[in-house]
């Protein structure tokens, strides 16, 4: 009987898994659009990431790549308000001046995270 009952259990958490694991990867898409639409986030206008550009500048910020070794934290903080941690920055302060809700810079991070 315990061996059922660890059967159901491992069934029912791999289950949460996967529906956490589709929940993820719709985040990850709706950052990526806020990510490249030019009425939103238009992150390409200064940084290349994952082999995508726009045309326009596209090089005026770092390229960002390895952002998956930054901590969920640091990056939201960079988006919400980058002169916390460099006040000379050019980049936007997309949550400070509400140009993005805390939702859609938790869907920028997400995708921030797939950026190799």
């Amino acid at each position: 009987m315990n061996i059922f009952k660890n059967i159901a259990t491992v069934l029912a958490l791999s289950s949460l898994f996967v529906i956490g694991a589709n929940a993820d990867d719709e985040l990850v898409k709706k950052g990526e659009k806020i990510f490249m639409t030019n009425t939103k986030g238009n992150c390409l206008a200064c940084h290349a990431a994952n082999g995508k550009a726009i045309d326009g500048p596209g090089n005026m910020g770092p390229k960002l790549q390895f952002l998956a070794l930054w901590p969920e934290e640091a990056l939201y903080d960079k988006v919400f308000d980058p002169s916390t941690s460099n006040p000379i920055t050019a980049m936007p302060a997309f949550g400070r001046n509400g140009w993005l809700s805390p939702d859609e810079i938790k869907a920028v991070v997400a995708y921030l995270k797939t950026i190799n």
